[in-house]
């Protein structure tokens, strides 16, 4: 359904998976990676936004690089530059604002795993983000200015999850709400990564159809 882009980035460039939907046109959606990488997992969640109506760019974080392995996941996401995967998500917020195709011209951000966390820092950095879904986002160099947050947030934890612990997802919630950030917060009886259906090992079908139903109305309220 979707296609490879190329978009400005602070002087720079970045790439990504852009998927619209059949209608032309609908609001902006960055879809944030895992500490995989652009993996086609993410690829295809793209491509279910775009089903659902949105124009869903899922940008290049790594640059090229991705992995299956657990252990190389982890140094990438350790080696990620944050300053310049701000940059490259600025520009991908600008390149959907600026798409014939995204029509609202509103655009959210939603992230997995370190996509979470990240899909925040991007909503702080770039105010004109109506809208942030965080799936158990965790990445312990991002610390985003919640004070600087202006769109309202989704965010879908798991009681099970040893990355990011009821206590952390908690305190995480508590300093939005305390910076006066709008926050809709749900707890799933699942472990990390309950959403990633190209994992049997981490996939939980019952909580990720939920946690799919309270994302779409929460974007399509907030987006339209």
């Amino acid at each position: 359904m979707g296609e490879k882009v190329e978009f400005a980035a602070n002087g720079g460039s970045c790439q990504g998976y852009l998927a619209r939907p059949s209608s032309g046109s609908g609001p902006g959606l960055l879809v944030i990676q895992e500490w995989w990488g652009l993996v086609e997992h993410i690829e295809r969640v793209a491509d279910r936004f775009a089903e659902a109506g949105f124009v869903a760019l899922a940008p290049d974080l790594y640059h090229g690089e991705a992995t299956t392995s657990p252990d190389e996941a982890g140094r990438l996401m350790m080696a990620l530059n944050i300053e310049q995967a701000g940059k490259d998500l600025k520009g991908a917020a600008d390149f959907l604002l600026g798409h014939e195709a995204v029509e609202p011209k509103k655009v959210g951000a939603l992230g997995f795993c370190m996509g979470g966390q990240l899909a925040l820092f991007a909503a702080t950095e770039h105010p004109e983000i109506a809208a942030c879904v965080d799936f158990y986002g965790i990445h312990p160099e991002v610390k985003p200015d919640f004070r600087k947050l202006r769109g309202k947030v989704l965010c879908h934890w798991a009681k099970n999850d040893a990355f990011v612990t009821p206590e952390a997802a908690e305190a995480l919630v508590k300093a939005m709400r305390d910076a006066g950030v709008e926050v809709e917060s749900y707890m799933y009886d699942a472990g990390h990564a309950f959403f990633n259906d190209s994992r049997p090992d981490a996939y939980d079908e019952a909580a990720a159809k939920l946690a799919w139903e309270r994302t779409l109305a929460f974007l399509r309220r907030t987006l339209s």
